[in-house]
């Protein structure tokens, strides 16, 4: 499945857009969006930079769910609201990036530096505002042949733009499970905690998160097509039925209890009144 969710990061490239129009989209527009790539695997073996310079491959990052998100440092708009949606999300939920997750931002631009790197890092974990953070947040650069390994892994395709010097590129963030396997995509620049959160349940196959997230993993379905989670009534039906009939028994259980005591304490004052 092919999704295109494609913010123009400024006015200025309007112009260099329509100059390659052909016939309704834009030439540059034509080969950017996202390929769903469900279950793909993400090269575990690819050389990057963190923040301090330092050579990590992203296997270093697993092991635990990771939110992915393809990104560069000096974009003048469209990465910085996918981050701060991110941070806006993964904020308001129970999971601590760096315990139960990893968020891993890589930038596709090579020419950038681990010290842009460190900079984005550092307004982020301002924004995130939970102690410890440093260890769940990584930003990363890389040279071109290891980010379009990268991107063509999750189906990520994006274009440069000599005339404005800018990046034309979708927009979203994606859950690998453990292991590095595509598990979720979120698109645009907000992201529901809800889906979220159990995204990062689900890909953790359920080793994270609480037991009413189990729960509403019963009664909510991941739609690859909107990238969301919608409520199924039959689940939510059946789940309603088990937790129904749970405090049915239990109730019974109570009530049998106190029919046999108070049937005891009956015939201990029968007999009392018998002697």
């Amino acid at each position: 499945m092919t999704r295109l969710v494609v913010l123009i990061p400024a006015l200025a490239l309007i112009p260099s857009l329509c100059e390659g129009q052909v016939y309704g989209r834009p030439k540059l527009l034509q080969n950017i969006g996202i390929d769903q790539k469900m279950g793909a695997r993400v090269p575990a073996d690819l050389t990057f930079a963190d923040e301090q310079g330092k050579q990590v491959t992203l296997g270093q990052y697993l092991g635990k769910p990771v939110i992915l998100a393809l990104v560069y440092y000096t974009c003048p708009s469209l990465c910085n609201m996918v981050l701060r949606g991110t941070v806006r999300s993964v904020h308001g939920i129970p999971l601590t990036a760096g315990k139960e997750y990893n968020v891993v931002a890589v930038s596709f631009d090579p020419r950038e530096t681990f010290s842009q790197a460190a900079a984005k890092k550092e307004e982020v974990i301002r924004q995130y505002g939970r102690p410890g953070a440093e260890s769940g947040w990584h930003f990363l650069t890389g040279s071109e042949g290891a980010i379009n390994t990268l991107a063509a892994s999750v189906g990520f395709r994006f274009a440069y733009d000599s005339n404005t010097n800018q990046f034309v590129h979708p927009s979203c963030i994606i859950v690998l499970t453990p292991e590095g396997r595509v598990a979720r995509y979120f698109y645009g620049i907000s992201y529901p905690e809800r889906d979220v959160r159990l995204g990062l349940v689900e890909a953790s196959g359920g080793k994270i998160g609480s037991p009413v997230d189990q729960v509403l993993l019963y009664c909510f379905h991941y739609d690859p097509a909107n990238g969301k989670y919608g409520f199924v009534i039959m689940s939510a039906l059946r789940a309603g039925g088990v937790v129904t009939a749970g405090l049915l028994f239990g109730f019974m259980i109570i009530m049998f209890r106190r029919d046999a005591k108070l049937g005891r304490s009956g015939a201990r004052r029968l007999e009392a009144g018998n002697g």
